[in-house]
């Protein structure tokens, strides 16, 4: 059996920030990567494959995002055996999105930049209280902060096993519009689920609308490993 050619190398890398929205918050971060899929191909860019019979498009999406929540700041990094001029791409990309995944930023980035997953530090989550929900189930918001962090340990269990929630905790405030605003550390070891985070505070999540307002990045990059020659990524769900 004959070997397949290897393919051309990427000649760009894109880091694309888009917003989910609406309907979407209830698609997965697996068919979210696939939906990208086609929303690239129907745009006609030459995407990057990897190597070998199963050869997948190179792409990253930074931070898997709960079911049921929103977003405004997710990143996806894609790989171009084409150079694309940036002008008028998001507009393109946009023409063959679903409504609810408007496009907010398209920038370039190095090619062997570190992962795109390596270089998220925390997520800023906006947690306000529905407009339908009980008041009585909603209220004491910044009371209930005070005493969670008061506290020197919130030991939760996740998948049957037990760990310590308030170290992924990296701060938490009130904002001007009465919502509870959390920055929550993503870690090798462990990453602080804005659900879970509720569920501490003795809230309902169904009583919260939830969204991710912020993914702030390391500013140490230079330290990650970056990308070794030939070993680009394939596709990363």
């Amino acid at each position: 059996m004959s070997e397949r050619p290897a393919p051309p190398p990427p000649a760009q890398r894109l880091r694309i920030t888009f917003a989910k929205r609406g309907a979407l918050k209830y698609i997965g971060h697996l068919d979210l990567a696939k939906t990208w899929e086609r929303i690239l191909r129907r745009a006609q860019l030459a995407l990057a494959y990897s190597q070998g019979f199963n050869a997948r498009p190179r792409l990253q999406l930074a931070a898997p995002l709960p079911l049921g929540f929103t977003s405004e700041c997710e990143l996806i990094d894609i790989w171009l055996e084409q150079p694309e001029p940036l002008d008028g791409l998001a507009a393109r990309l946009m023409s063959v999105s679903p409504p609810d995944l408007p496009i907010l930023d398209i920038a370039e980035v190095p090619l062997r930049a570190p992962a795109l997953q390596t270089l998220v530090e925390s997520a800023v989550f906006r947690l306000a209280p529905r407009t339908d929900a009980d008041p009585g189930q909603v209220a004491g918001l910044a009371e209930r902060m005070a005493a969670l962090l008061a506290k020197p340990h919130l030991m939760r269990t996740r998948r049957e096993k037990a760990y310590d929630l308030k170290p992924l905790i990296r701060a938490l405030h009130i904002g001007e519009d009465g919502a509870l605003y959390a920055d929550l550390f993503s870690t090798p070891s462990g990453t602080g689920r804005p659900d879970e985070l509720l569920e501490a505070l003795g809230y309902n999540t169904l009583d919260f609308d939830v969204q991710r307002v912020a993914l702030r990045l390391r500013s140490d990059a230079t330290e990650l490993p970056v990308l070794p020659e030939g070993d680009l990524p394939p596709a990363v769900f």
